[in-house]
């Protein structure tokens, strides 16, 4: 077990950083995606 826990060689440290940074960008892009569609759903209608 204590192998398990030991230093990895900075990939597991990497993943701490990489991780919350990808799963942000995801959202952010999700949402802006999700914006783009009502700003022209909404323009549509004003048509």
């Amino acid at each position: 077990m204590q192998a398990v826990l030991a230093h990895q060689g900075g990939w597991d440290e990497i993943l701490l950083v990489v991780g919350p940074i990808l799963v942000l960008g995801g959202l952010l892009k999700l949402a802006n995606r999700r914006a783009d569609r009502l700003a022209e759903a909404q323009s549509e209608s004003a048509d």
